[in-house]
């Protein structure tokens, strides 16, 4: 009854050792072909598949390394041969290693099949055309803007506090100046989606410029008819010295 147990028990270190040299070398080699796959596709992810006369290898790659290689043989389970999980069992690591050369001569096939795709692009193209004349106009323009929004925050400033909003109505269109001190912080057309004529940040586009510029001189006079009421207003108060 105890002969069995007086046995030795036959050592698989020499077959996993060897499957995981095996896996290791695949996993560089198959490495190689996903960096390769990323600068021919552009990208830092992605996926192939070869076709082999044993199976399906499907290569899936990301940040230029490979993240599995999977083998799907005609006949038999699918394969992860190269994975983030742990090495496939020998004999079916044997199966795919069988077929391994055709993936790779399909890749190399695959990459071949490119071959003078660019050589009738032309690549000589047209003068572009320069914006700096457009926009030099345009900043003009906005600067010169700004010296009268500038100037009517001062006199904002001078008779309504330190910051504001000053709004109007030109052409249907709401208008609104924002000062802080004497200087303007923003002058919006169009309510709280419209248009920065003036802002902390970039000016904008000419169109928009060549659009609103016209109504400002529109905007000032309605800003100067507000100030003659506010004289207007200030002229009615009476001081008697005697109280």
């Amino acid at each position: 009854m105890t002969e069995g147990l007086e046995s030795d028990v036959e050592s698989t270190d020499d077959i996993a050792e060897r499957r995981n040299e095996l896996a290791t070398r695949v996993r560089t080699h198959a490495g190689e072909i996903a960096r390769e796959l990323a600068v021919l596709q552009g990208g830092d992810y992605g996926q192939e598949e070869f076709e082999t006369d044993g199976g399906s290898w499907t290569l899936k790659y990301e940040a230029g390394d490979v993240q599995y290689l999977r083998f799907d043989p005609k006949s038999g389970s699918e394969t992860y041969v190269v994975s983030s999980q742990q090495p496939p069992e020998p004999e079916a690591l044997e199966t795919a290693m069988a077929d391994y050369g055709s993936f790779v001569a399909a890749y190399n096939e695959y990459v071949r099949s490119f071959d003078g795709l660019l050589e009738d692009v032309p690549d000589d193209f047209p003068e572009v055309e320069s914006t700096a004349e457009l926009v030099a106009e345009r900043d003009r323009i906005v600067e010169r803007i700004r010296e009268v929004g500038n100037a009517m925050a001062s006199e904002l400033y001078r008779y309504e506090g330190e910051y504001g909003t000053y709004a109007t109505t030109v052409a249907g269109t709401r208008w609104e100046l924002k000062w802080d001190g004497d200087a303007v912080s923003y002058l919006r057309v169009g309510g709280s989606d419209g248009t920065y004529l003036l802002s902390q940040y970039g000016p904008p586009s000419a169109p928009e410029v060549r659009r609103l510029a016209d109504d400002v001189g529109s905007f000032v006079e309605a800003f100067n008819e507000h100030v003659d009421d506010l004289e207007s207003d200030l002229s009615r108060v009476s001081f008697d010295e005697s109280i």
